[in-house]
């Protein structure tokens, strides 16, 4: 217990927290048909959890080294409990959209305690072991998650996706309390509000702009002023940074090319490699006739590609710079979605598989690297603010894809049929308009719109790409054994010595 319960535990949490990104994909066309959700509302439905987790996992990483990270874990696993089974109950899409928020808070206490409490429970060899074991898991839940959501959209319901959390969330409490130490960060560190609030004002306003933008248009008055709100907060969030003592994410740190190259290319990952499949699995299962788990089974092209890629490359690419499997991953991510704009009314899902297979290897490359790039492009004492933001980016960059991408695909449905007629088709409701339109129509409309999503998420990648093959550089070499220093906080430059 003492050896393998503080990982188990640690684990479980992650599985299911990362689990539950992906689990949903495959179930939106029965949740909008039990539900009666439109568009928007599926949209909502991924982008609540990801988005809550995103905003909050700066701010509960902080709390956490204030509070008890051991403490704020379990709360984080009881709230992710408990929203999990409000989604379970849930009997509209209102309510399921918030359940599926206050889930992604949970989330946020979950995953930003992960690895503190990991490191703070073992040392030198068990560390790099224990590390590996959650790498590999962190891994295989997003490989799962489609299948096992197909598997029980199938069987019980699309419900049961979020009720088979209830059991593993209470093994998850009881090993942590029995198992885990208590720990916490150095002593005399405050809980940042004014920054964890401007920031989640920030990623919501642009993430409701863009979704927003997909129903009324870009130019619509909502949609400028949630654009408007967001710039606002991203002024509100720099200022405050500047002065907070214990900053979040640190603003100097974006005067590093290499910093915003790394962000910019786990933000552009997460949107090129994910965005577009709640839309591709949308046309699986309503215009092709696909179940769930057939459904489902098409991503493991990608996932099982990821999988392999990433195991393998731990040991043949050791050495490699990381500017190099990054930005190839982030091209190969390009190349993907570029091969996967070849789709027309009689196309079918082995039309995906090359496309696919391209995203997953590029995904392989790119997802274990991301966050050592980050650490490497800031000073050492920057180590866990860098770490937490390459996090905070990557989950972002989910909920901007989906709201971006289902933006564009609506749009180019919007060539060949009305306004209401691609948001229905868009939205799983392909049954509902069978007798307005030919089922020809039907997939031209919805095979356009995913090969224009694919284009502007193959373009998101490649330039990505091109960002991080010029702007990531090597760590810069330690002079006499002293590694040259980086922006200091406000209570770093308070302490520092005058002369």
């Amino acid at each position: 217990m003492r050896t393998w319960g503080p990982l188990t535990a640690v684990c479980l949490g992650t599985f299911m927290l990362l689990l539950d990104v992906t689990i949903v994909v495959v179930a939106l066309p029965d949740m909008a048909a039990g539900l009666h959700a439109s568009l928007s509302d599926l949209q909502w439905v991924m982008d609540g959890y990801a988005l809550a987790l995103a905003a909050l996992l700066l701010g509960a990483g902080a709390a956490a080294d204030v509070l008890g990270r051991r403490r704020v874990h379990v709360v984080g696993v009881v709230l992710f409990a408990a929203a999990s089974l409000w989604c379970g109950v849930a009997t509209g899409p209102a309510m399921l959209v918030a359940a599926r928020a206050v889930q992604g808070v949970g989330a946020a206490a979950m995953f930003a305690t992960t690895l503190p409490l990991l490191g703070s429970v073992y040392q030198g060899r068990q560390r790099s072991v224990a590390l590996g074991v959650w790498g590999a898991v962190s891994g295989a839940a997003a490989a799962v998650g489609p299948v096992l959501g197909g598997l029980l959209t199938d069987g019980p319901g699309w419900r049961w996706i979020f009720y088979v959390n209830l059991p593993v969330s209470v093994a998850a409490v009881w090993l942590t309390l029995r198992a885990v130490p208590e720990s916490r960060g150095p002593g005399g560190r405050r809980i940042d509000w004014s920054g964890t609030a401007t920031f989640a004002t920030l990623a919501g306003a642009v993430t409701y702009g863009a979704v927003r933008a997909g129903s009324h248009g870009w130019g619509e008055t909502g949609t400028l002023g949630s654009f408007a709100v967001a710039v606002v907060a991203l002024a509100g969030f720099v200022v405050v940074e500047r002065r907070s003592a214990d900053p979040l994410i640190d603003p100097r740190l974006f005067l590093k090319p290499g910093f915003v190259a790394v962000m910019a290319g786990a933000l552009a990952f997460s949107a090129a490699a994910f965005g577009v499949l709640p839309y591709t699995s949308l046309w699986l299962q309503t215009l092709l006739g696909m179940s769930p788990v057939r459904g489902g089974v098409v991503f493991l092209w990608l996932s099982v590609a990821s999988f392999v890629v990433a195991a393998a490359g731990g040991r043949l690419l050791h050495g490699v710079p990381a500017r190099i499997t990054i930005g190839g991953g982030l091209l190969l991510i390009g190349s993907g979605q570029f091969c996967m704009t070849v789709l027309d009314a009689g196309s079918g899902a082995s039309t995906l598989v090359p496309g696919l297979v391209l995203v997953g290897v590029g995904t392989g490359l790119v997802s274990p690297g991301i966050a050592g790039a980050a650490l490497a492009a800031v000073p050492p004492e920057r180590a866990g603010m860098a770490g937490g933001a390459v996090n905070t980016f990557r989950q972002l960059g989910y909920a901007l894809g989906i709201a971006v991408f289902g933006t564009v695909l609506t749009s180019r449905m919007q060539d060949s049929l009305s306004h209401d007629a691609a948001h229905t088709l868009a939205g799983g409701g392909a049954g509902a308009l069978r007798g307005a339109f030919s089922e020809h129509a039907l997939r031209a409309a919805f095979a356009s719109g995913l090969n224009t999503a694919a284009v502007a998420a193959g373009v998101v990648a490649t330039v990505a790409g091109a960002l991080v093959l010029v702007l990531v550089k090597a760590p810069p070499a330690a002079k006499d054994g002293v590694t040259p220093a980086g922006p200091r906080t406000l209570k770093e430059e308070r302490a520092a010595p005058r002369g």
